[in-house]
């Protein structure tokens, strides 16, 4: 069955193209929206949109996700980080999702490595078997799945009680202040805009642990840690105090940075999983580096034109 969706423009991308606006707020790579409306499957205010059709503040957009009828596109670069009889980390891409699910039809973690030959276990629900954990579709960065029915049962519990540690770093607008610190501010829907995250009263508990690694000019490097795990977490919180993630115009960024850095998504990448292994109990890390969009972003940052 087909996803239909109806999207008010956030103020962040007013006047900017459909194509562009859209793969930003559904988290899609922007050729495969461009091919939405290119089918005719995007509509704005009832009318069928171009790809160069820009948007105004009352604009309502209207897409249609047609339902997934065929295996998912490869994913392309993603590499293995660790790889053994219990489990496999992927260094996953942006634009890529942790599995299928109703309004996506591109590319997953899941479907890359089940046609790579991977053997997943077939625990879990039947379209995320083996997902112990996930990253947001516009995040890159570390991923788990068990390929065991041991490593399953292990390591879900040890995500939900958080004993694994899971390292972010993420550029921010401007600094911090105190530059180390802790958010400790509940999360829930946005209460006019629920495709949204916001810190509200009565919404979920949600910590998140900074550190500033590096101050540049109109910009920070932290690196986080997340004592719980909201959707949206860090890039919320951040936005909370102020300084959202660089790129992140969907919860604030200054659009015309991130086009000068040429940044489509947020500053934000998963570069550390820690966790015992689940068949042996030994101490196990596994890293991810900055993917080439990031590091070039950070370069700019770091030597200003």
């Amino acid at each position: 069955m087909s996803d239909t969706r109806l999207l008010p423009v956030p103020d962040a991308l007013i006047g900017d193209r459909v194509d562009a606006a859209l793969a930003r707020m559904l988290g899609m790579p922007r050729a495969q929206v461009a091919g939405l409306v290119e089918d005719g499957l995007v509509l704005v205010n009832g009318r069928t949109a171009l790809k160069s059709t820009r948007l105004s503040a009352s604009d309502l957009i209207e897409v249609t996700i047609p339902a997934l009828n065929e295996a998912p596109p490869p994913v392309i670069g993603m590499d293995i980080l660790y790889d053994d009889e219990d489990i496999v980390v992927v260094d996953k891409p942006v634009g890529v999702a942790a599995h299928t699910g109703p309004g996506w039809s591109g590319p997953t973690v899941l479907g890359n490595l089940e046609a790579a030959g991977y053997r997943i276990t077939g625990y879990g629900p039947p379209e995320r078997q083996g997902i112990v954990h996930r990253l947001d579709v516009g995040t890159s960065g570390a991923m788990m799945v068990a390929k065991s029915e041991l490593a399953y049962s292990v390591m879900k519990r040890a995500f939900k009680e958080r004993t694994v540690t899971k390292i972010y770093h993420a550029v921010v607008s401007g600094h911090m202040d105190p530059p180390i610190g802790t958010i400790d501010a509940p999360i829930g829907r946005h209460p006019s805009r629920e495709w949204r995250m916001a810190v509200i009263d009565g919404g979920k508990r949600a910590v998140t642990h900074y550190d500033t690694l590096e101050l540049m000019a109109g910009a920070s490097l932290l690196e986080v840690h997340l004592e719980t795990g909201r959707t949206h977490q860090i890039r919320v919180h951040t936005a909370a105090m102020g300084h959202p993630c660089v790129g992140d115009v969907f919860y604030g960024a200054d659009p015309t940075a991130a086009a000068r850095l040429g940044l489509e998504r947020q500053w934000l990448h998963a570069v550390e999983l820690g966790f015992a292994h689940p068949r042996t109990g030994a101490p196990t890390s596994v890293r991810s580096p900055y993917p080439a969009d990031l590091e070039r972003a950070l370069d700019l940052l770091r030597n200003p034109v």
